[in-house]
């Protein structure tokens, strides 16, 4: 039994949103108790005491969609002729040229960074969608590996695409499938699995049947970009006379456990496609500004009805970032000072929290009674009152991924005043600095 006591809750818990004196009973891998610090204390007086000091406690944060193999592509220089100048020319310039060369070792070793950074973020739970093309069979239980190693929950696909030939694309749904098997039969609550798909434009009608074809009586859900650019906008209106969303549709990819990423060059038909279907959806400011593909209609899509999440696309690993991000590209677009506040904290700390509940058996996202534990500890002391009509505000305009001092995962101290409990950081580090030293003289060969 543990407590973690004496801090301000954010518990998004709608009997109790907000304890100024909050404490959190942990047994097992479940929270068993949520309430003021002396009362708690007085029920389980022989508990392990965590002393929160008056610092924020709230549970772990969710990242709705990543990409892990990105992780050595931080600082990266690839030489070419000119500057990119449209989405095409930013995956076939820097990403295909990356996951082309990607292997075993580089997977593991940046499934360990992106891992260990999210931890340091506050990122408990996220969502993977993988691309390695020299390394498909076996690629997710490797980074499986770096990610129990540490500690995380993560839910974990592997992108199939036409984009290297049909033998490749055989190997990535059978990594799919064998992967989705694995994880249903293991006993732990860490790891689920997704079928991942790249994207419309790189995925033709004989590939999306037999991917429909293999996920036959499964209910793992697919992950895939839809509508981030208006490229795959433009390749499915010419070569199917369909939007992006309605031939997902056709293919029996939408459903109530498929995450729909990105959904830029999307129409009111579309969201009524997503909410009829209960299709989930996820936003990444971050990453489409940074692409210029412009920003999705998200706002409108939850008005709409469709469950719409918040991801980092790998940009950060910090979801603070995305939330302001999310709250300021709103705002811009519109014109309009009231937008995106209430949507982007809905979308980070209450929608997300509804995605993962389509894949664990327990609550994430919360700190209540039989949720998991999952939880962080920020160093955050504002210098205006905190309390519950605040406290949107102090997480909006106060607080990021830098201010994590403690992480819990599942009943389990991931990171403890700032160092990591279950692996030796500064030794997986250096091996990863050496990996990725390597990598890029691959990359740039």
């Amino acid at each position: 039994m543990i407590l973690i006591g004496n801090g301000r809750a954010i518990t998004w818990n709608k009997d109790k949103p907000y304890l100024s004196d909050g404490c959190v009973a942990v047994e097992g891998s479940e929270i068993v108790g949520l309430g003021a610090t002396p009362a708690l204390k007085a029920q389980y007086p022989h508990a392990e005491f965590y002393d929160a000091r008056r610092r924020v406690i709230m549970p772990g944060l969710i990242n709705a969609h990543t990409h892990i193999y990105s992780s050595f592509a931080r600082g990266l220089f690839l030489p070419q002729s000119k500057p990119n100048r449209n989405f095409s020319e930013i995956l076939k310039n820097l990403w295909w040229r990356i996951d082309k060369v990607l292997d075993e070792n580089d997977n593991l070793y940046s499934a360990y960074a992106a891992g260990l950074e999210s931890v340091r973020c506050g990122v408990t739970t996220l969502f993977d969608h993988h691309a390695s093309q020299r390394h498909v069979t076996g690629s997710l239980p490797v980074m499986e590996q770096a990610l129990s190693g540490i500690g995380l929950r993560a839910c974990l696909c592997y992108e199939v695409s036409d984009r290297d030939g049909p033998e490749t694309a055989e190997r990535a749904i059978r990594e799919n499938l064998s992967f989705i098997i694995h994880t249903e039969m293991q006993d732990t609550s860490l790891i689920k699995g997704m079928f991942g798909l790249h994207a419309s434009f790189t995925l033709s009608p004989e590939t999306l049947e037999k991917c429909a074809a293999a996920m036959n009586g499964r209910r793992a859900g697919y992950h895939i970009h839809a509508a981030e650019s208006v490229e795959d906008l433009i390749d499915s209106m010419k070569k199917y006379n369909k939007r992006v969303i309605h031939r997902l549709y056709d293919a029996k990819i939408l459903g109530e456990k498929t995450l729909a990423i990105h959904n830029v060059h999307v129409n009111g038909e579309d969201f009524e496609l997503l909410a009829a279907t209960k299709t989930m959806a996820v936003h990444n400011p971050e990453s489409n500004m940074s692409n210029a593909v412009g920003c999705a209609p998200a706002l409108e899509m939850m008005r709409k009805g469709v469950l719409t999440g918040l991801g980092t696309d790998a940009y950060t690993q910090d979801m603070f970032e995305s939330l302001k991000a999310a709250n300021l590209i709103h705002k811009h677009v519109q014109a309009d000072p009231s937008a995106g506040f209430a949507e982007s904290m809905e979308m980070l700390f209450i929608n997300n929290a509804a995605i993962a509940a389509h894949f664990w058996e327990k609550p994430l996202g919360v700190l209540r009674e039989g949720a998991y534990a999952d939880l962080i500890v920020l160093d955050y002391n504002p210098p205006t009152p905190m309390n519950a009509a605040s406290l949107a505000g102090h997480i909006m305009f106060g607080m990021s991924g830098r201010a994590v001092a403690s992480t819990m995962v599942n009943g389990r101290w991931i990171m403890k005043e700032r160092v990591m409990q279950t692996v030796d950081e500064v030794a997986i580090m250096a091996r990863c600095r050496a990996q990725c030293a390597d990598f890029w003289k691959r990359v740039t060969a």
